[in-house]
C-alpha cells in the first residue's frame, strides 16, 4: 500500500548552523495514528512544519497523498489539517465564521452540516455564536482542532494537543481523534503525556537530536524494548537476601515482605529460575509473584539515554 505521507532524507539546518533534522525518513500509513515522542529540542516541531509547508527544508523530499510538497504544494497542502502547539485565533470573531472562513481558505464549498457535526463531535455547537475572546483556554483548543478539520483533511497533526487542557476535555478529544481514525483520517501527534500515545498510538517514532531514532508498531516496541519488573512476596519476612543470589539486582521492601527483580524480556536467560531456586535453596517460603510491563515513558526513556 502506497504511504499517505513519504519522507526521503530530510534535513534541515539553520542560518546558526543548528541541525534541526538529520536524513529522516518515514513513510507514514493511511489510517494510523502515529506518535511522535522526543524531548523539547528534539525536532518534532521542525518535521511537522515542514511537511505542512510552514518551514523550507534543506534536503530531502516530502511527498503527501502522492504529491511533492514542494512542486505541488496546494494539493499537498489541502491534504492536510494542522493543530500548532499554540493557540492562533481572532479574538474577537465568533466560532462559526472561525471555521467558515478555514474551510474557505483551501475553496471548499460551503458546507454547514458538516461544520455542525465537526462543532458537535468538539462539544462547541453551543459555543457557536461566542466570540473566541469569550472562551477558556480548553474550548480555544478545541476551536484550533475544529479549524483544522473544517476542510476534511485526509491527514491530521497534533502538535501537543492537549497541553494546558484538563482530563475531562483530553478524554473528550481522544474519543473525537478515535472517530477520525475509524474515519479514514490519518493522524500524527506529538505529546509529553506519554500515557497518552501508549494508549492511543498504533506505531511510535522516536526522534532525538533530529535523528529518527526508530519507527515501531506500539506493542513489538514494548516487547523488544520494554522491561518487566517481578516481585516475589514471602510469608515470613527476610531481613537478609541469600548469598547465593548476590549476583541479582534486587530490592528488598522495607518490611522484608517482597522483593523486586527487573529484567530484560529480550534476554535468552531472565534469572529468575536461579532467583527462585536461590530462595528455595535458603529454606525461605514464597507466597506470591507478580510481574509489571514497563511503561512506554521507561521505554522512551532508555532509548534516548542510549542515544546521549
Amino acid at each position: 500500500m502506497t504511504p499517505i505521507i513519504s519522507v526521503r532524507d530530510l534535513s534541515k539546518i539553520y542560518a546558526s548552523g543548528t541541525a534541526a533534522l538529520t536524513s529522516l525518513s518515514l513513510d507514514i500509513r493511511e489510517g494510523e495514528i502515529l506518535a511522535l515522542l522526543g524531548p523539547n529540542g528534539a525536532g518534532k516541531t521542525t518535521f511537522i512544519s515542514i511537511v505542512c509547508g510552514l518551514v523550507t527544508p534543506s534536503g530531502g523530499e516530502v511527498r503527501v497523498g502522492g504529491h511533492d510538497i514542494a512542486r505541488d504544494f496546494r494539493r499537498a497542502r489541502a491534504l492536510i489539517g494542522l493543530v500548532p502547539q499554540e493557540i492562533s485565533v481572532e479574538a474577537f470573531e465568533t466560532v462559526i465564521d472561525t471555521v467558515r472562513f478555514s474551510r474557505g481558505l483551501f475553496g471548499r464549498p460551503r458546507d454547514e452540516a458538516h461544520l455542525e457535526k465537526i462543532l458537535k463531535s468538539l462539544t462547541l455547537w453551543d459555543k457557536r455564536d461566542a466570540k473566541i475572546n469569550e472562551l477558556s483556554g480548553g474550548m480555544k483548543r478545541r476551536v484550533m482542532i475544529a479549524k483544522a478539520l473544517s476542510h476534511e483533511p485526509k491527514v491530521l497533526f497534533l502538535d501537543e494537543p492537549t497541553a494546558g487542557v484538563d482530563v475531562n476535555l483530553r478524554r473528550e478529544m481522544w474519543q473525537v481523534v478515535r472517530g477520525l481514525r475509524e474515519a479514514g483520517v490519518t493522524i500524527i501527534l506529538t505529546t509529553h503525556y506519554l500515557a497518552e500515545a501508549e494508549e492511543m498510538a498504533d506505531r511510535i517514532g522516536v526522534i532525538d537530536k533530529g535523528r529518527l531514532l526508530l519507527v515501531e508498531d506500539k506493542t513489538k516496541l514494548m516487547h523488544e524494548f520494554g522491561r518487566k519488573r517481578l516481585t516475589v512476596e514471602f510469608i515470613e519476612p527476610i531481613f537478609a537476601l541469600p548469598k547465593t543470589l548476590d549476583g541479582h539486582d534486587l530490592d528488598l521492601s522495607d518490611d522484608g515482605l517482597r522483593v523486586s527483580y527487573d529484567y530484560d524480556t529480550r534476554a535468552d536467560r531472565t534469572g529468575i529460575a536461579h532467583l527462585l531456586a536461590g530462595f528455595a535453596e535458603a529454606g525461605i517460603a514464597v507466597r506470591d509473584m507478580s510481574t509489571e510491563q514497563s511503561s512506554l515513558e521507561e521505554v522512551f526513556l532508555r532509548l534516548v539515554e542510549e542515544n546521549a
